[in-house]
């Protein structure tokens, strides 16, 4: 059975700094018309950092949520970067730490029904201390929180953004 969709034709709606978003034409496999409401996102990358048995987590207000959220350090990819690259510019520039190296854990996709955005995990190896350099208008805390601690915030609610609850639930799992 086919189930791929055909795009007829891309309707940009409104273009922005960081998403633009289309309604677009397109076709059912079974040859019926379709519209499909997209959001394009260039993506993102994230990495978990673990120092002395303590992950560090950003606390950061979500304007879209209304509320202020742990994750791990994490930021939108640059046109054509490399995610590896942006995962570790997001580690210094958020929380000041530095790794030897990174080693990939997963790509996933956080919204299917209506984003192309992917978002990549790493997880930093010989992480070292350093000094946080924040961007211009970014306002966050970071903070190293016992994994064990971590792993409690994750199963009552503190903890609510995806990907950190994935990143979290395979160092559990990791052992």
């Amino acid at each position: 059975m086919v189930l791929t969709e055909k795009t007829v034709n891309k309707n940009y709606i409104y273009r922005g700094k960081i998403i633009n978003v289309r309604c677009d034409d397109a076709q059912l496999p079974d040859g019926k018309p379709c519209k499909r409401e997209l959001v394009e996102h260039p993506g993102g990358a994230c990495v978990i950092a673990v120092l002395e048995g303590k992950i560090a987590l950003v606390r950061q207000f979500r304007y879209a949520y209304g509320e202020e959220l742990f994750e791990i350090p994490a930021g939108k990819l640059e046109r054509g970067e490399d995610p590896a690259n942006a995962a570790l510019r997001e580690l210094g520039e958020e929380t000041g730490l530095s790794a030897d190296r990174l080693e990939p854990l997963f790509t996933i996709y956080p919204t299917p029904g209506y984003t192309n955005e992917k978002i990549y995990i790493y997880e930093a190896r010989n992480v070292k201390r350093g000094e946080a350099h924040p961007d211009d208008g970014e306002f966050l805390g970071v903070e190293y929180i016992p994994l064990a601690e971590a792993f409690a915030m994750v199963q009552d609610g503190r903890i609510k953004d995806a990907k950190t609850i994935i990143a979290l639930q395979y160092l559990k799992n990791r052992g």
